[in-house]
Formats: structure tokens, C-alpha cells, sequence
């Protein structure tokens, strides 16, 4: 945490300190910090992160969520991601006719302080393992102030971040955390607790989210737009849905943020306390090395959670032991026996996927059928090439299987390919049109680190 007294005295006694406009050169802050939008922070703004803010706390930051240049950018992200229209029906295209004006339109709204956040979009999307779960998606306008205002303040709590949270940072991301859960694994912290928030996104209470924000922003014209958007309300079917005092919706650009943002304070008590997190968002898991510590941690879990407002999934809450059988599912990977694999929901999402890409009446030729496999294929094995060979070769073997289907089909046979069909259409013949072989990579990739 940043060094001064306590934000309610220091803004007593003491003038608001102004975030400076311009920039001076300084060393090599800016490559520390080059996630950040360039023309949004400047270096001198930095090395006052680096440093310190008197007071711990940032005033005077509207004036930079509503500059020209950091509209541009937030535009530009919004436009990069796409994404569907919000309850205006605007889309991103439409946007883009006439962005100028739009942005200019933003840009005078924020100065008069009349920014209204329009309700977002209820829209509901399929779970893996099977149901839904609701979606918010806002309209182009507000994603583009929401960006807006994350580009501005995610540097500020970034730098309180704790080290083992990696959902939704810069420069952090997944394989990160599940490096860090291989190499505790390797080390000896076997008990896990394998933990699960309750509907974290729609629990998280307002009024004391505001209050770790207040901790180190006091611009109110800032606190006003995020809780406006915490406030934004939800339409579905016609129908509107006012915003109670808890929740950000799944789908807004400034939710991460402030996910990550309440779940700080849970991170650094756990790190002081010697215990071994790895959160990425609101999915975590604690690697103690004796069931004694995992006890005592879910105990610590569960008293924070009760005292924020949030609940500990109890079904889904348990303590394993990694070496016995049955392990855990950590960001869709199992974890049993010192080994690692994609866990079975991972595996039937991938071959979902590889199934839109060979019905077996496929009226397209095999290289044009391979030439969209692959992309798939070099993402899945990206993220889930450490798993057990075995796994990829039953899944090389299932995918060979579809694409001589469509063969058999062609050949006007019915049935899967099999048989006849692995003589005819040898493994050769697949690796000569260039289909990515899951096995043969994952070998190739152990020859090379030998």
C-alpha cells in the first residue's frame, strides 16, 4: 500500500494535489510501465506512481478520462474487441460512420457532467457444463467511457496488486497462473483448497467496493461515473430491471478492474498469513503442505468472504490431496498424481468445436477441411501442450476419425470411418495435407528441451 495518513485527514489537511499534464523525461519508467496507453499517462504521471502520491490518493483524474486522446484509444480498443450492440441498437459499425461526432458528443457530456449510462443488455450464454449464465453487454457509447475510465485508473491499483493474481492484468494471464500451481506442485504443497466463489460478479457489494476504491481515488466526478455504471440497471426482452446494491455485470469493460479491485484486500491477507494463492479472477486455489494448513486456510477464506458479502460455493469448496486420486480442475486443467491434462469439460469443448468444422457431408475439400482445423488446433495444444501425450494422441486419433468419415461419406458409405478406412487413409495421408498432429508436436517439443 502507498505511504501517507489516513485519506480522510490528508484531505483536510492538505491542498488536493493535481495530476500533472505534462510530461518529463525520466529514465526508463516508461518501459517499465509500457502497458500503459501512451498520451494517457504521461512519464512524469508515472514516476509519481512509482514514487508515491502524497496522501496515497489521486485527485483531479476526470480531466483525463475525458481528454481527446484517451477517447481516440478507448474507441480504438472497443472497435478492435467488437462485440454486439447494447440496448440502443447501435453496433460497432454503425459507431464507426460517424465516430468524430460521437466521441465529441462523449467528451461534452463528461465536461457537463450529464454522462447517463444506458441499462445494459441482458444476453445468456452457455456453460460448459451445461446451463447459462447471464451476460451484460453495455452499449458502444458506455464501453467506450468505460474504457476510457479503466485506461486511467488501472494503473493506479495495478501497482497495489498482489503477485499472485493474474485474471485480467497486463502482461499476466492464464499459463501464468498455472505455472505458478505446477511449480508449487513440484514443491512439495500437495493440499489444495480448491475454492469457489457463489455468484461473485452479481454479490459484489457496491457500497464497499466505493469504499476500497475511495482508498486511492478522490476525483468525485470519477467515483460518480463508476458508480453510475454500477447503478446502470439491466434490460431483457423488453423488459427493465433496476440495479440493486450489489453486483457488476459479466461483459462490462470496467468489471475486471473491480473484481480484481475487491478481491485485494482477500489476497494480501493470504500472502501476510504464508499461504500459497493462486487467483485468477474470482477462481482460486490455496497449496498448503499439510492438511492442517488447507484447514486453516479455508477457515481464513470463509471468515473474509462472510465479512465482505460474498459466499463460498459449498459444493464446489473442498480441500484434495493432489496425490491421491481425483486431484482438481484449476482454469480447465485436472491436476492429479504430479501429472497434468486438460479436464473433460476442455476436451468436449475442443471437440464441439472440431465437429462444427467436419459434418460429415462437408462439401469442401480435405486441405480447405484442414486449413480451418489447424487454427483450432495450434490454440487448444498452445495452452494444453504440457498435458499427458496420451490425451492428445486419443484426440488425434477421434479428429482422423470425423475426417474419414467425410471420406466414406464421399464414397457414398455409411458409418464412420474405420476399418478399411485407416489402410486407404493412412496417418501419412493427413500429415501430408499439413493437419496438425497434437502427439507428434507435443514429442517434438520434448526432443527439443532434451
Amino acid at each position: 500500500m502507498q505511504g501517507g495518513e489516513p485519506v480522510k485527514d490528508t484531505r483536510d489537511q492538505q491542498p488536493p494535489p493535481t495530476v500533472p499534464a505534462r510530461a518529463t523525461q525520466g529514465g526508463d519508467i516508461r518501459a517499465r510501465w509500457a502497458w500503459v496507453e501512451d498520451g494517457v499517462w504521461t512519464e512524469r504521471m508515472l514516476e509519481t506512481l512509482a514514487t508515491g502520491i502524497k496522501g496515497g490518493v489521486w485527485f483531479s483524474l476526470i480531466d483525463k478520462v475525458m481528454a481527446e486522446r484517451t477517447l481516440q484509444r478507448a474507441w480504438a480498443g472497443v472497435r478492435s474487441n467488437g462485440g454486439s450492440a447494447g440496448v440502443d441498437g447501435i453496433t460497432v459499425t454503425r459507431f464507426e460512420k460517424d465516430c468524430q461526432s460521437r466521441l465529441l458528443a462523449v467528451k461534452e457530456h463528461l465536461q457537463a457532467r450529464t454522462c447517463q449510462p444506458r441499462p445494459v443488455k441482458r444476453v445468456w450464454i452457455d456453460k460448459p457444463g451445461g446451463g447459462q449464465r447471464p451476460l451484460g453487454v453495455p452499449s458502444v457509447t458506455d464501453r467506450v467511457v468505460q474504457n476510457a475510465l479503466r485506461m486511467v485508473i488501472e494503473p493506479i491499483f495495478e501497482k497495489e496488486f498482489a503477485e499472485h493474481s493474474y485474471g485480467f492484468r497486463p502482461r499476466r494471464g492464464c499459463k501464468d497462473a498455472l505455472r505458478r500451481v505446477h511449480a508449487l506442485l513440484h514443491r512439495g504443497y500437495h493440499w489444495v483448497v480448491d475454492a469457489d466463489l457463489k455468484s461473485y460478479f452479481d454479490t459484489i457489494p457496491h457500497g464497499k467496493l466505493m469504499e476500497m476504491v475511495k482508498e486511492h481515488i478522490a476525483d468525485g466526478r470519477v467515483l460518480e461515473l463508476i458508480s453510475a455504471y454500477l447503478k446502470a440497471g439491466v434490460m431483457e426482452s423488453l423488459r427493465y430491471f433496476e440495479a440493486g446494491e450489489e453486483g457488476t455485470p459479466q461483459g462490462a469493460v470496467i468489471s475486471p478492474l473491480l473484481a480484481n479491485i475487491y478481491l485485494n484486500p482477500l489476497d494480501h491477507q493470504m500472502a501476510r498469513a504464508g499461504y500459497e494463492m493462486v487467483r485468477y479472477a474470482d477462481d482460486f486455489v490455496i497449496l498448503c503442505r499439510s492438511r492442517e494448513q488447507a484447514e486453516a486456510a479455508t477457515a481464513a477464506i470463509q471468515q473474509w468472504v462472510a465479512a465482505h458479502g460474498l459466499t463460498l460455493h459449498p459444493e464446489k469448496t473442498r480441500i484434495v490431496d493432489a496425490r491421491e486420486r481425483g486431484g482438481f480442475d484449476f482454469l480447465g486443467s485436472h491436476f492429479e498424481r504430479g501429472y497434468q491434462w486438460p479436464r473433460q469439460k476442455s476436451i468436449a469443448k475442443l471437440r464441439e468445436s472440431l465437429r462444427r468444422h467436419t459434418p460429415r457431408k462437408s462439401g469442401h475439400s480435405m486441405p480447405a477441411n484442414i486449413a480451418g482445423l489447424n487454427p483450432v488446433l495450434r490454440g487448444w495444444y498452445g495452452y494444453f501442450k504440457h498435458s499427458l501425450t496420451n490425451v492428445l494422441a486419443d484426440l488425434d486419433r477421434w479428429l482422423r476419425m470425423r475426417l474419414r468419415s467425410i471420406l466414406r461419406q464421399r464414397d457414398k458409405r455409411k458409418g464412420r470411418g474405420r476399418g478399411h478406412d485407416h489402410n486407404r487413409y493412412p496417418n501419412r495421408y493427413f500429415a501430408a495435407l499439413g493437419l496438425l498432429n497434437l502427439e507428434a508436436a507435443k514429442q517434438a517439443e520434448l526432443q527439443s528441451s532434451c
